[in-house]
Formats: C-alpha cells, structure tokens, sequence
C-alpha cells in the first residue's frame, strides 16, 4: 500500500484582526531568549514578607476564560494558607484575546472583595491613547485593538470604516468602573525584595528615576542584563513558551492569547513557584 503523502499545515493568513497570530506563534519561542537559561532547577528566591503570599498573574491579553481559571486556583491554594494575600496583575488585560472588556469586569469584581494591585501594560497605554485622540484607530489595531472594540459591542462593520471606528462611541460603551480601573494602574509595586512591573526596568537607572515608556515596554536592555537590580524583577511583556526563571528576574508571560496558558506565581515564606494548575 502506498503511503500517503504528509500534508503539511497551512501557514495562516496575515489578513483580518486576527493576524497578528501567526507572528506571535512564532515569537513565543524565540523573543526574550536573549541568553541560555539557566540549568536544571531555578534559583532560590527570597520569602515574602512574614505573614503574606503574593499570587502574581502574567499578561492576559483578553482571554477571560483564562483569568477565570486563575482565580479559582487562587481561591483554592488560599484556603489552605494561613497568610494574608495580594493579588499583583503585571498589565496588559486588553487586546488580542476575544473577551478584553469581561477581562476588566473580572479584575475590577477581584478588587472589591480582595487586596489587589493591577499595573500598567503597554496594551492599557494604547487602548488610552486611542480614546484620547493622541493614538489612530490603524495604530492601534496591529495590536488587538479591532479584539478590544468587538469586546466592547462595536459592530464589525465600523472597523472597516476608512476612518475607523468613532472613539466616541467606544468611550460611550466604556464603564465608569473601567474608566477607573485604568486610571488606577500603577507602574511598579515593590514587595520586601521583589519589584513588579509590566514589561522591566532599564539598567543602570534608579527605580525611582524610571521612564513609564520603559517600565511598560523595554525588552533587549533588560532581558539581556546580568545586572543585580537589589530585588528580584517580576514582569511579563516579551512572550517565552515556559516561565523564564533568572537570578534576577522572572519573565510571567506566557502568551495567554495563543498558548492558553496564564501563569501564576506564588510567592510566600518558601520564596517563588508556580501555582500549580489542576490536571485536565
């Protein structure tokens, strides 16, 4: 019998608001291994302040399915803690996934029960500045913006527009406690020995002396640098296929939007691991 031919997958088409999914496949791998990582188990980090345990949540990027899923592995490894808890969000809600404006409602929900701080993405900048007028609609959709809007309720007939989608109806659509949440978003929360941040920091500057543009966006500066910062960096912003464990750093972002996967990182008196997910 003669064997069949192997038929190869077909790359996917750049066109639509879902192009961007190709590239970001590709880059899951690749981006923010800028040096070998390093060997057998990762490095101890330090405890938590006494008597706490952060859970630190890595970029969600719209997928709400995903960010349920999270919560209910905090609820259940909270229970069995004795410890106050913080949830610390690393940015980037918006964009990309299909249900950015549930991902917001689940966030602002979290915070009214519970010690929250959500920081600020690169992806919350954007989605502001398109409101505000500073950012065009054909910017922002390389990004997931076209995701966003549909999100929100905008017909997909007016993101065809020549113009765009009118802001002012997005910003009609937005809640207040959206509005609020966004204007809340902090750049980088210190913990005991920890830094948290969206994207890093840029070496060789004070933390108090960091641009905004770099604390959402740096990548080669930081991701390359051996640099002891005084704390361990705790970020998301440059995908990797599995949680990037460094001396000085560890990189939480997954890429939720293609791989399904949202980390969680739990940090307490035994210092920093994975929240294990249940077995599907």
């Amino acid at each position: 019998m003669r064997a069949q031919k192997e038929r190869r997958p077909q790359p996917l088409r750049r066109e639509g608001p879902l192009g961007w999914i190709e590239a970001a496949r590709g880059r899951l791998i690749a981006v923010a291994q800028a040096r070998p990582r390093e060997r057998g188990r990762h490095p101890r980090y330090p405890p938590a302040p006494t008597g706490e345990t952060l859970y630190v949540i890595g970029d969600i990027h719209g997928r709400a399915d995903c960010l349920a899923q999270a919560h209910a592995q905090i609820d259940r490894d909270a229970r069995a803690g004795d410890s106050r808890t913080l949830e610390i969000y690393l940015g980037d809600y918006v964009d990309r996934g299909p249900d950015s404006k549930a991902v917001l409602d689940l966030v602002a929900a979290r915070a009214r029960s519970r010690r929250v701080v959500t920081l600020r993405g690169n992806h919350e900048t954007a989605m502001e500045a398109f409101l505000a007028g500073r950012l065009p609609f054909s910017a922002w959709r390389p990004l997931g913006g076209a995701e966003t809007l549909l999100s929100y309720g905008l017909a997909p007939a007016e993101l065809r527009c020549v113009d765009g989608p009118r802001r002012e109806e997005f910003a009609e659509r937005l809640p207040d406690e959206h509005r609020r949440l966004l204007a809340g978003l902090a750049a980088f929360h210190r913990v005991g020995d920890y830094c948290f941040v969206h994207a890093g920091i840029r070496p060789g500057v004070s933390l108090d002396c960091q641009d905004l543009a770099d604390l959402t966006g740096v990548r080669a500066e930081f991701l390359t640098s051996d640099e002891d910062f005084g704390f361990v960096v705790v970020h998301g912003h440059s995908a990797v296929e599995q949680v990037d464990f460094r001396r000085n750093r560890i990189n939480l972002d997954t890429g939720a939007y293609v791989s399904n996967r949202l980390s969680v990182l739990r940090i307490d008196r035994a210092g920093a691991a994975l929240l294990a997910r249940e077995a599907s």
